[in-house]
């Protein structure tokens, strides 16, 4: 079998062209825990991904939160001050990152663990805006009020008055802040973000740190980059509509193949484009077919229990066109193919 030569592409990922003049307001739902006491940052640097104990006041780390076997927990970011520091979860399950460190926290430790508190993360948006991911490492407090900048973004507790320049902006629409999540490469629970995965195939490599002393889930990210371990990584995909394919979508969980039927991967994102222009999406696509432009995906969503079987003869497959995230960091070197 071989695959028809690729259509002109529409630049799907272009996503802040089509928003309408000025820039915008990304807002996202975040979660706040406070840790108090002289042991806090050897408490997080061992209970996290990144190096953290000899970061000084001031400093912004970001980090993952992983399982004992390295299952990535959530996104977090890590912001020091003279009397702790506050762990900012941006994505995952905000409660199972809190019981699992107070499940481990002892009564020799100085560090007193505070509840959990909801607060907005918010982001200038739109043509020549840079990302918060590639901001400096250090934090400012609002001028006024409550409240951080990282960056070009600035995070409120629940309730803190939005700073002028922020308000005077339009909210993203969700569709378009979908739209950039995909175009980045930005991981979500529990598409991404669940149990099976872990930070090498997400493309967070920046958040780990392999040279750092013993920390939860180091064995196994170790493992992983000295011994070649990381079987697949996440690709962002776009498949154009066609006569005939409206309707038709890839569907979460639906497997991917290459053009000799063999399984690639799995979808785990899914969006239709507007205008019905076609669908993009994030996959994790298996090592061996990383180097591929395209692969292929039942539309009518058949194949989305994660079987081996291929799709029925005469099914309709689409193709799907793969590209990497642009926040993407790849694997260690000796991981994942080099």
């Amino acid at each position: 079998m071989t695959l028809s030569p690729s259509p002109p592409l529409p630049h799907p990922w272009s996503w802040s062209d089509a928003l309408p003049a000025g820039p915008h307001r990304l807002e996202q739902s975040v979660s706040l825990l406070r840790l108090e006491g002289p042991d806090t940052l050897r408490f997080l640097h061992g209970q996290s991904s990144q190096d953290l104990v000899l970061a000084p006041a001031g400093a912004w780390r970001r980090t993952c939160c992983i399982s004992p076997t390295g299952r990535l927990r959530a996104l977090a970011e890590v912001l020091v001050d003279g009397s702790g520091a506050w762990l900012l979860i941006t994505a995952g399950d905000a409660a199972a990152v809190r019981t699992a460190l107070d499940r481990v926290l002892f009564p020799a430790d100085a560090v007193k663990l505070g509840p959990l508190q909801e607060a907005l993360w918010l982001e200038p948006v739109g043509p020549d805006r840079p990302v918060a991911a590639s901001a400096p490492a250090t934090w400012e407090p609002l001028e006024a009020g409550e409240g951080w900048r990282l960056g070009p973004a600035t995070v409120l507790p629940a309730g803190a008055v939005v700073p002028a320049d922020l308000a005077a902006l339009a909210p993203l629409p969700e569709p378009e802040r979908q739209m950039r999540r995909i175009a980045l490469g930005l991981p979500a629970a529990a598409a991404e973000i669940n149990e099976e995965t872990n930070p090498f195939e997400l493309g967070l490599a920046d958040r780990v740190s392999l040279a750092k002393g013993c920390y939860v889930g180091q064995e196994t990210l170790a493992r992983l980059a000295t011994y070649d371990g990381v079987k697949q990584q996440l690709r962002r995909w776009f498949t154009p509509a066609s006569p005939g394919s409206e309707k038709a979508a890839p569907r979460p969980g639906s497997t991917l193949r290459d053009v000799e039927g063999q399984r690639a991967g799995q979808v785990t994102s899914a969006l239709a484009l507007p205008g019905g222009e076609g669908w993009i999406g994030l996959a994790l696509v298996r090592r061996a077919a990383l180097e591929q432009e395209r692969l292929l995906c039942a539309a009518d969503g058949a194949d989305a229990t994660g079987g081996e079987e291929a799709p029925a003869a005469g099914g309709l497959e689409l193709q799907l066109q793969l590209s990497r995230p642009e926040l993407f960091v790849a694997p260690p070197v000796g991981a994942g193919g080099g």
